[in-house]
């Protein structure tokens, strides 16, 4: 999956979840749209899409923030994976 589909997925699950539009670069937490459960809900969602374990400090709130910080976790996560 390359990083403009893994963004594009991202966005849809927001907007799919949340009944919202996202710009990429949106803090998803100062915007009010993101709570602590949900947030929990977009780890096993990424996990589960792109194939990727998010553990120890990949779990930390700025790689969540916004799709475009969710979408480099994903692209280094796989990275780290394959390599």
């Amino acid at each position: 999956m390359t990083v403009p589909t893994v963004e594009q997925d991202l966005l849809r699950y927001l907007e799919s979840r949340t009944k919202a539009s996202w710009e990429p670069d949106r803090d998803l937490f100062t915007a009010g749209g993101l709570s602590s459960l949900f947030a929990m809900e977009l780890v096993v969602h990424i996990e589960q899409v792109f194939d990727v374990v998010i553990a120890g400090a990949d779990l930390r709130l700025d790689n969540f923030r916004t799709v475009h910080a969710m979408t480099a976790l994903v692209d280094r996560l796989r990275d780290n994976h394959a390599g």
